[in-house]
């Protein structure tokens, strides 16, 4: 529970929301204001994520049919990598630290702001300079490495790689920067009362993100600097003709690689945890237990790398140990589950747009988890290594995962961002085919990978053309999903869309205690905590409170 001093009316605050405080685009471009700067973020990724969906869309109707129909294999392979890298970097890395992470951390904290503000700035512009890199490339050569950037393939291609890997050089270092500043405010900017065992779990999840972007990311920005020597000075690092070893690269970008799925996936656990409480109107089952398998998470996922070199030649000895690591990660995220589950039990669940995405999620990350366990198993990856299995518990976990949270996330914080409701009837619509769509394109892929249909093949043999055909027909109902999605948040601008006002989902976190959309400093009184941020009291358990 938080305290707001009562002279405060939040409903019609004396002062502008954050949008009217200044004015111009100098106000935006160079704010330091970690509201708009989290607004900024977030139409940012939004754009890249529907840049890296046409692409993606682009390659299912190539695979339409088992011959080449509409590109040649060269564009193929720049049509897939672009996706890749611009889904990973631009989109799932700093969808949720940078957009909801930025404009939620204070305000859940009870602070005026992040605690290194034009730090933050210098973020968001260094992020941009790497998305500028990355989509140069487009008309600079293009890309074919794979969004893995592969060595030797990476340091002697005639594609714009060596741009690319410049490219997410930058970008690593807005990762750094942000989950520095995001450490630093969570340390020292909490407010009066809030312990460590009152903070939101959405906090404990970007905390532990932030954790591994630092330690993790200075990795990957070695092993594409590395690359970008090699290439253009000749040096053997990874190129075995030059007297380097191609396994050495693996080691390196897997070890940021396999942390780097954390950083995508822990903020959508914390958005989760936050949706199923705040919607089931109950205390969340094991607060400690999940805010503690956060940071289990982030330490244990340093040690699990190897599980990606199965089949590359290293010892048995090695290989059974990073198995046996791989499944030990399983025990954190278990309890995860087994929690929201927990809190479900009991609760007065309102059934609105982001509980659909909750609910979604419990489903498709799970599929994604437990089809985990089979490629952590030594025998079976030997099988399914390379294929459409790989390529279907990937999108279970990062679509199934993050993607689908993050849009439920979007959903649940959409009124205090905007101040207005979005549209229930076509949020919830475009949430029954983003599940449909998703399971269709991505659950047919398991059988095609168990079948053994290789992954990244612009062409394939007759037999798995319905398969194929399926996945496709799936896709665009995905498309279409999130395309009414868009359409349900963007009727929020409209001027007969309903104001939503400080608290209309009855939640306890502070970000519920300050007007919507927010005032500049956030808070017109420093908030005091008294308790837990899920000590819901007895309320009306009809849904909304206007």
């Amino acid at each position: 529970m938080s305290e707001q001093p009562a002279s405060y009316d939040l409903e019609n605050p004396s002062e502008p929301n954050f949008y009217k405080a200044q004015k111009g685009l100098k106000s935006w471009l160079f704010t330091v204001d970690h509201k708009r700067l989290g607004v900024m973020y977030l139409a940012s990724v939004i754009l890249f994520f529907f840049v890296a969906g046409f692409l993606a869309i682009a390659l299912r109707t190539e695979l339409l049919t088992p011959a080449q129909d509409f590109v040649s294999a060269s564009t193929y392979n720049q049509l897939f990598t672009l996706h890749g890298a611009i889904m990973t970097f631009l989109f799932i890395i700093p969808a949720t630290p940078g957009a909801l992470g930025n404009f939620l951390l204070p305000l859940m904290l009870g602070a005026k702001d992040v605690a290194f503000p034009r730090l933050n700035l210098l973020s968001f512009w260094i992020y941009s300079a790497a998305a500028v890199m990355l989509l140069c490339t487009l008309v600079l050569g293009g890309l074919d490495t794979g969004w893995t950037f592969y060595t030797p393939y990476s340091t002697s291609t005639g594609t714009a790689a060596g741009l690319a890997a410049l490219g997410v050089f930058v970008a690593g270092f807005s990762s750094i920067l942000t989950g520095l500043n995001f450490v630093v405010t969570v340390h020292r900017m909490r407010a009066p009362g809030q312990t460590w065992d009152r903070m939101p779990l959405f906090v404990w999840a970007i905390y532990a993100t932030a954790v591994i972007q630092i330690l993790a990311t200075p990795v990957l920005a070695i092993t594409v600097l590395l690359v970008f020597i090699e290439r253009f000075l000749g040096i053997g690092i990874f190129d075995p003709a030059m007297g380097g070893d191609p396994v050495l690269f693996q080691h390196f970008f897997w070890f940021y690689s396999h942390p780097a799925v954390y950083i995508m996936i822990l903020p959508g656990f914390g958005i989760i945890s936050e949706i199923l409480t705040v919607h089931s109107r109950k205390h969340v089952f094991g607060y400690k237990a999940i805010a503690l398998s956060s940071v289990a998470i982030a330490i244990i996922s340093f040690l699990v790398w190897g599980h990606h070199l199965f089949v590359s030649g290293q010892s048995e000895l090695v290989g059974v140990i990073f198995s046996f690591l791989t499944f030990a990660v399983a025990v954190p995220t278990a309890i995860k589950v087994f929690s929201w589950v927990a809190t479900l039990y009991g609760g007065s669940i309102v059934y609105n747009t982001p509980m659909w995405y909750g609910l979604m999620f419990l489903w498709t990350f799970t599929i994604g988890g437990v089809t985990g366990l089979y490629l952590s198993t030594i025998s079976v990856d030997v099988h399914l290594h390379d294929t459409y299995f790989v390529v279907a518990h990937f999108h279970y976990v990062m679509m199934g995962g993050l993607v689908i949270a993050f849009i439920g996330g979007v959903f649940h914080w959409w009124p205090k961002i905007t101040g207005r409701f979005y549209h229930e009837a076509s949020g919830k619509l475009g949430a029954l085919l983003v599940f449909i769509g998703f399971n269709v394109t991505f659950g047919t892929q398991f059988f095609l990978g168990h079948q053994g249909m290789p992954r990244r093949y612009f062409a394939y043999l007759p037999e798995y053309t319905t398969m194929h055909q399926i996945s496709t027909v799936g896709s665009y109902i995905l498309a279409s999903g999130l395309l009414i999605a868009g359409f349900s948040l963007a009727m929020a601008f409209r001027k007969s869309a309903p104001k939503a006002g400080s608290n209309p989902w009855g939640a306890v976190s502070l970000e519920w205690k300050t007007s919507s959309p927010p005032i500049e400093h956030n808070f017109h009184d420093t908030p005091h905590v008294t308790g837990s941020p899920y000590d819901f009291p007895e309320i009306d358990k009809s849904g909304r409170t206007h």
